[in-house]
């Protein structure tokens, strides 16, 4: 797991030292129940860290509305009782918006909250098509892209870009994440013209992935390419089986690849033939802009970003602040329209909302990455022509 560093935890009492009394008419107050610690941590670390180094940029150029902007976020802890009970707490004390933490499972507790209240909700990179207006309400959405989107950039890439024709799949039993990015992962395989030779199921924290390899050697013939939908430290562990028994096939997943830890965990000898789609790149190859970010970052942090989690902080807190200017301010109804209605230029690529009756639908490209010898590398950004429905 991403260890938290003591500017991390500095820059939390920090924000949390100012917690009791948010509301300020002079103010612009967003609430965060982003995850510290627990096994979310890896992905709502590095967007909270984002969202500071936004929020510092916008009051050092003037704010938004000439209100100051204030981002408090008080740790979910990974668990989706706490997120919930973190957002009421929030909205109590005078949160205009709430910014929830990157999954459906543990985030969507903060959106049923925000809107109960009638605020404006955002997951800064909940994946799953049940992150939609359709499951919590009209004023909620994600940054992220759907799974419908990652799972069939995976495939077009697999079969139409690689050529490779027959799949193993790992589905992690885990969350609704882990279970529908395989889900539009096959269906657009299949579409694509290429054959699942094995669907096959994993328990997230098993550490065991021996009765999987015992069916895959059982078929009799190596797959082109496998397909593994985990989270956490699990991917490794999945990875490294594989390949100690010689399956040295690519293997394919999603953004929860996108950790630094993993990658260090899989080392020069296993992470080798992998590749992941995720938010964006954190190179001026995914975006003009994205130097001045790793700059600001850096200077803030003391150190350059690693994964691209650090941008779905900023891009949620930037793209708050553009909707509230085109609102004219927080009220609920008006900025949901404000997003609904705006075209996004963002770092984790242009997002284009649906309206309510289409889910909120994030509509954007996503990045697809390679990790050679442990170490990644940006291979371009995908938007399928065509997605399976969510």
């Amino acid at each position: 797991m991403m260890k938290t560093s003591k500017l991390l935890l500095a820059a939390a009492s920090l924000a949390l030292a100012g917690s009791a009394a948010f509301a300020d008419d002079d103010k612009i107050v967003i609430g965060g129940a982003l995850s510290m610690t627990g096994i979310q941590a890896p992905l709502d670390t590095p967007g909270y860290n984002g969202a500071l180094v936004a929020v510092k940029y916008l009051n050092d150029n003037g704010g938004v509305l000439g209100k100051q902007v204030e981002f408090i976020n008080i740790d979910g802890k990974s668990d989706p009782v706490t997120v919930g009970n973190v957002a009421v707490e929030l909205i109590d004390k005078g949160a205009q918006v709430i910014v929830a933490p990157c999954d459906f499972d543990f985030g969507s507790p903060a959106s049923r909250e925000a809107q109960s209240a009638g605020l404006v909700g955002i997951s800064t990179c909940a994946s799953d098509p049940l992150y939609s207006s359709w499951s919590l309400g009209d004023k909620q959405f994600t940054l992220s892209m759907w799974n419908t989107t990652m799972g069939a950039t995976a495939a077009d890439f697999a079969v139409k870009e690689k050529g490779w024709k027959t799949a193993y799949v790992v589905t992690d039993q885990f969350i609704a994440y882990t279970k529908s990015l395989s889900k539009y992962f096959v269906e657009q395989f299949k579409a694509d013209g290429g054959e699942i030779l094995l669907e096959d199921t994993y328990t997230n924290g098993d550490n065991n992935f021996s009765a999987q390899l015992a069916r895959l050697q059982a078929l009799g013939k190596k797959p082109d390419v496998i397909f593994v939908s985990s989270y956490g430290t699990d991917i490794g562990v999945i990875i490294r089986a594989l390949r100690e028994v010689g399956y040295d096939a690519p293997v394919l997943g999603g953004d929860a690849y996108d950790d630094p830890a993993m990658h260090e965990a899989l080392g020069e000898k296993f992470g080798n033939d992998v590749y992941f789609v995720t938010h964006t790149w954190m190179g001026p190859e995914a975006h003009p802009d994205m130097p001045k970010f790793i700059e600001l970052y850096t200077a803030m942090h003391g150190k350059a970003p690693d994964t691209s989690f650090v941008s779905t902080g900023w891009d949620t807190i930037m793209m708050i602040a553009e909707a509230i200017k085109a609102a004219g301010s927080t009220d609920g109804a008006a900025l949901a329209k404000a997003l609904e209605d705006g075209q996004f230029k963002l770092l984790t690529g242009d997002l284009d909302y649906g309206t309510a009756e289409e889910g909120h639908v994030p509509n954007k490209a996503a990045a697809v990455i390679e990790l050679k010898g442990g170490k990644p590398s940006f291979v371009g950004w995908r938007k399928p022509e065509s997605l399976p429905k969510p």
